[in-house]
């Protein structure tokens, strides 16, 4: 199967820039609002309308740490169109905690016929956050659809600045082992997106590389057409 190209968009206009360039699966969200903000319930029906049925929309929900809002939040961005919603950990440490946290948010989701994925924040310190391991087995065990390993820190290092490329190819394999869909992001750059590919994911995420103007610019086809051509595989891979 073919890694697939999601980019992450703000707003509508970025919504027809990614469609146009040909990026596979739309995002939404408030990049200002850190790695997983979410956007309002206005902004995503007006995203909804941009992409049509032209690509999947996905949505961001942020890092939740109450089970009733994990619910009703995962339901009301699932019912607003997202077939599959990102739910981030940030702040939770306990493992029956996150497992709770993910069965609320999968309860929602299904009320709209969406999925659950769990984020993975490579660079989260232990003390806030649960280790990219751990939120595989969370996620396996809530019924969520997948698992993202992204950063949290959109100023520090890109992925590969805090993980190896064999650590991810060894969570990408543990993650479908568990059979989990796979994402992987994290100031990702098109020379980033072979590694990505050659490691299994099924689909790579990006924001800033996608934008003129970085993350806080606007979408261009034209990168979202230059990120597809890295996505390609290489002559002679398998």
């Amino acid at each position: 199967m073919l890694m697939r190209l999601l980019v992450s968009v703000a707003s509508p206009d970025d919504a027809r820039e990614a469609v146009s360039g040909g990026a596979d699966i739309v995002d939404a969200k408030d990049p200002g609002m850190g790695a997983l903000g979410a956007v309002t319930l206005v902004r995503l029906a007006a995203i909804r309308a941009a992409v049509g049925s032209a690509r999947p929309l996905t949505a961001a929900l942020g890092d939740l740490v109450d089970e009733a809002n994990a619910e009703s939040q995962a339901r009301a961005y699932a019912q607003a169109g997202a077939g599959l919603v990102k739910m981030g950990l940030l702040g939770t440490t306990s493992a029956t905690h996150a497992a709770l946290l993910t069965a609320a948010a999968v309860r929602g989701a299904s009320t709209g016929a969406s999925g659950v994925v769990v984020v993975a924040y490579a660079d989260a310190s232990a003390a806030l956050s649960m280790s990219a391991a751990a939120v595989i087995d969370i996620a396996a065990r809530g019924a969520a659809r997948g698992v993202l390993l992204d950063t949290l820190h959109k100023d520090g290092p890109g992925l590969f600045g805090v993980i190896s490329p064999r650590e991810l190819d060894l969570w990408v394999s543990a993650a479908h082992d568990a059979g989990l869909l796979v994402a992987v992001a994290g100031k990702l750059t098109a020379m980033d997106l072979g590694r990505v590919r050659d490691s299994g994911a099924d689909i790579a995420g990006v924001r800033g590389a996608a934008c003129l103007g970085g993350r806080s610019g606007h979408v261009s086809r034209a990168l979202v057409e230059a990120l597809l051509e890295s996505c390609a595989p290489t002559v002679g891979s398998h």
